[in-house]
């Protein structure tokens, strides 16, 4: 027997609630705009500065009895995380903690950085300190920028490839359902108030491609669905089309969270913030795929007659491959 989350033949009208659902994800990503305008967000060392120390000892790392021994120090945001390298020896032991700047200074002082070196001798007597590396404020702003060109320019290339490979009005319901899937991500960071470093504009690129992945799913479908019913109202070739990949779409999303959330459990404070931005993502990207993509079609309209020239309608890559 095989798992079926939902029947194979299913008649869901996604249009039924059009107007609620758009106007819900409107309102959201006005929130979390105005959150992050108001509250923004909590950039961690890769965007705010600091200091990166490095460890090596002949005893195994142990990341919570350093956290638990630095923590008395009240230094903020803290991140400790062990080296893997097969070049290491057997004794050879490896570890990287960076610690933000403190408030009014580029890095954090000689005398905390000894502070936390006799807390960390105060765990593992054999451990030593190879190099101290410091992230200044200027560094860090080149790092959000490009942060920034580097989403941007993802978006800017999903856009010209779903206009080569469909057809405009396509194009601006996938980017639109991504901005719809990035924005509610800050918004979601900035209200929670969970760091935000390089790690998150990963899981950010990563939502997008997972995001797009879907849409086009579903448009590749709407489009084969176009030629076949010609006469069919669009809203109802739409509804079909989603109804046909729904199975698709719940699996592979399904499976995807199952994996996510055993990383979110489990996986430890340091991937945390890229788990969850990943899960959230997987989840608003579903529905953005469903409700926030497709209707924007619907309200620009789509060519159904491939066979005559329309001057109005952007389609002339329509028949191009990926």
């Amino acid at each position: 027997m095989r798992l079926k989350l939902v029947p194979a033949q299913t008649n869901f009208d996604f249009f039924k609630y059009a107007k609620l659902t758009f106007g819900a994800s409107i309102v959201a990503m006005l929130l979390s705009l105005a959150v992050w305008a108001l509250v923004g967000l909590n950039f961690g060392i890769d965007f705010r500065g600091g200091t990166t120390i490095r460890t090596q000892s002949t005893g195994a790392v142990e990341i919570g009895a350093y956290r638990d021994a630095i923590a008395p120090l009240d230094l903020g945001d803290v991140v400790i995380s062990e080296v893997f390298d097969p070049g290491f020896a057997a004794d050879e032991n490896v570890a990287m903690i960076r610690i933000q700047a403190q408030d009014g200074q580029e890095s954090v002082t000689g005398d905390t950085i000894a502070e936390v070196e006799a807390a960390l001798q105060q765990v593992d007597p054999t451990i030593t300190f190879p190099s101290v590396e410091s992230v200044g404020p200027k560094v860090s702003g080149e790092l959000i920028r490009t942060a920034m060109i580097a989403v941007a320019a993802a978006l800017a290339a999903i856009l010209f490839y779903i206009w080569l490979r469909f057809e405009w009005q396509f194009s601006v319901g996938a980017v639109a359902a991504l901005f719809h899937d990035v924005i509610l991500t800050i918004g979601v960071f900035s209200a929670l108030q969970i760091r935000f470093d390089l790690a998150t504009i990963a899981a950010i690129l990563t939502i997008i491609g997972y995001s797009i992945n879907d849409t086009v799913v579903i448009f590749d479908r709407l489009r084969e669905n176009l030629i076949k019913y010609k006469k069919t109202p669009l809203r109802d070739v739409m509804n079909l089309s989603v109804n046909e990949t729904l199975s698709r779409t719940l699996m592979t999303s399904g499976t995807t969270l199952l994996a996510l959330i055993a990383l979110l459990i489990l996986g430890g404070d340091v991937i945390r913030g890229f788990v969850f931005a990943i899960t959230w993502g997987v989840v608003v990207g579903t529905y953005s795929s469903v409700f926030v993509a497709k209707n924007v079609v619907l309200f620009l309209g789509v060519k159904r007659d491939w066979s005559k020239g329309n001057d109005t309608t952007g389609n002339q890559f329509a028949d191009i491959d990926a």
